[in-house]
């Protein structure tokens, strides 16, 4: 893989393991410094991994992207280490499922704080750094439960919103040479969806291979479908990509 990130620092998002991992990993390969940012304490030694098989220099560090103060802190810091931030991916996310009469208020509000508030604090300390240097690429990850999804009546009005937001923002940061785009992925196999399907009480290989049989080529995705197309967002080829939705899910699904 050509160094086509050398020279950049990106920050990834709920990047302990799965689609943030991997995508942090890709920028790694292309040259960036990465920093890695998530709840889970494993994202130190992911940052390290990542750093040694590459050969470049990473840092990973507990946050809770809900904290405005601590998520400020953070971001600066990471200019500070590695001399700005260039590429931010909102990849941080968690899902609270149920039936509308049966959500509560904290199912609501801990969805709509992690996708929402989370995104909109790590987006506004990162932003600054951007604008100073006139150059910037922001991709959030939205859902294809945006679309709507039995169950999940939280989760997809908080991936919908996502879209809104990035159209939003790709208006205002675009003369500051910034593009921000949307990434809404399908069905991938991550630990988040193999929790779903226990709490559905299905074998996570089962339900796997159920959701398949209803995505046109056949298969569910894998975390580096998603981190190709967020990595390409990110680069100089899509100069000119801004404002943009893109759902990578193997093709419509012709039946639930």
């Amino acid at each position: 893989m050509t160094k086509k990130f050398e020279g950049r620092v990106a920050v990834v998002t709920g990047a302990a393991r799965g689609i943030g991992a991997d995508v942090a990993a890709l920028f790694a390969e292309g040259g960036a410094k990465v920093v890695l940012l998530d709840l889970d304490k494993a994202v130190a030694d992911t940052a390290k991994e990542i750093a040694a098989r590459n050969g470049i220099e990473a840092w990973g560090a507990v946050v809770d992207i809900t904290d405005g103060p601590a998520t400020e802190a953070a971001m600066n810091e990471a200019a500070q280490r590695f001399g700005g931030i260039h590429m931010l991916v909102n990849n941080a996310g968690i899902t609270r499922d149920n039936l509308l009469h049966k959500m509560t208020e904290e199912d609501w509000d801990q969805v709509m704080a992690v996708h929402l508030k989370g995104n909109f604090l790590c987006t506004k300390y990162a932003q600054k750094f951007m604008v100073q240097q006139r150059f910037g690429k922001i991709v959030s990850l939205s859902s294809t439960a945006a679309l709507g999804n039995r169950g999940q009546f939280n989760y997809s009005a908080a991936k919908a919103a996502i879209q809104g937001m990035t159209r939003t923002l790709s208006i205002e940061l675009g003369p500051f040479n910034i593009n921000v785009n949307c990434v809404a992925p399908g069905f991938v196999d991550t630990e988040m969806t193999r929790k779903t399907a226990r709490r559905l009480g299905q074998d996570p290989e089962e339900y796997k291979a159920a959701r398949a049989k209803a995505i046109p080529i056949g298969r569910v995705g894998v975390p580096r479908d998603i981190s190709n197309v967020i990595c390409f967002l990110c680069s100089e080829e899509a100069s000119y990509v801004s404002g943009q939705i893109i759902y990578v899910r193997g093709g419509p699904e012709t039946r639930r």
